[in-house]
């Protein structure tokens, strides 16, 4: 279920999913809001939950990390405990980008980083064949980042509903 939000915090959302280094100054002479209301709006979208983190893109060219994979893995077994754990690895794993948990062919979809193809092997070797949960994986280089971003389309609110 949506939370609930106006048009103006939707608008606000739209500003800062563009760039989200637009001050509340900035934000506030768009919207028609002065910057502490718009302060008040951010911090309750924050402890909503609805807005859920402020990222920035970072190229990982300049940063010396040029290669990603997106890499399928499939799990031994799924059981609730294995699952669990193959997430708590994922979350405290440098390498993996963004994870997601899926149906179909795959159990897991997650986006690897690393600086080459031996260092990926390096990876591979640690994360994948020395863990017993872990039935197999198929590896999917990346060969263009055509579209980066979390961005999501938002709706304005039904003012009638």
């Amino acid at each position: 279920m949506a939370r609930a939000y106006d048009r103006l915090d939707a608008r606000i959302m739209e500003m800062i999913q563009a760039n989200n280094r637009l001050t509340s100054e900035e934000i506030g002479r768009e919207v028609g809001l002065s910057s502490t209301a718009v302060q008040r709006r951010m911090k309750k979208l924050r402890e909503s939950g609805i807005v859920e983190a402020d990222v920035s893109i970072i190229s990982p060219k300049a940063v010396g990390r040029p290669v990603s994979m997106l890499v399928l893995v499939s799990l031994e077994r799924e059981r609730a405990d294995i699952i669990d754990r193959f997430k708590r690895t994922l979350r405290s794993t440098r390498e993996v980008m963004s994870d997601f948990y899926v149906t179909g062919e795959a159990d897991f979809v997650i986006m690897v980083t690393a600086r080459d193809m031996e260092d990926y092997e390096r990876f591979t070797r640690r994360f994948f064949y020395e863990n017993p949960d872990i039935k197999g994986f198929k590896t999917l280089v990346v060969m263009d980042r055509v579209k980066v971003g979390f961005a999501i389309p938002i709706e304005e609110p039904d003012p009638n509903v």
